[in-house]
């Protein structure tokens, strides 16, 4: 399955601290109606909230960090769920030793300090839905 676009913008900025990092970014997105595009950021958050997803139980489980970390890598998508746009985005976070915690951006991850670039997609969006062998809601042909 592939599609093919034009970037026609892209969009860069600043969250606030305090900023739910998940939670702006989509609000932004939604303002702009954006319906396919790439996100990325650099930064730093004072506390995260990561998810891994089980193949095996085919559910995701949370882990919260709470503790000041940088934003090594936060790479993510945007498509439509339900008719909505939304950020599925991955995330890695490294903190005063070195050592690196990643998974799924999710809800609670709270910004010290993000610039974040978002590029617009022309095109037909992918829309998610559910996908039987992984129990994921992926992108539908």
């Amino acid at each position: 399955m592939l599609r093919e676009y034009n970037v026609t913008n892209i969009y860069q900025g600043r969250l606030e601290t305090g900023d739910d990092l998940l939670a702006e970014l989509t609000k932004l997105v939604k303002e702009k109606g954006i319906e396919a595009g790439k996100v990325s950021a650099i930064g730093a958050v004072k506390q995260a909230t990561l998810s891994y997803y089980d193949q095996e139980k085919q559910q995701y489980n949370e882990k919260e960090f709470n503790q000041p970390l940088e934003i090594i890598s936060f790479l993510g998508n945007i498509s439509l769920k339900d008719g909505e746009p939304i950020i599925h985005a991955h995330i890695s976070l490294g903190d005063e030793e070195g050592e690196l915690y990643g998974g799924h951006l999710a809800s609670e991850t709270i910004v010290f300090a993000c610039e974040f670039i978002i590029e617009e997609y022309e095109g037909k969006p992918f829309k998610r839905g559910y996908h039987e062998t992984t129990g994921l809601p992926l992108w539908q042909k």
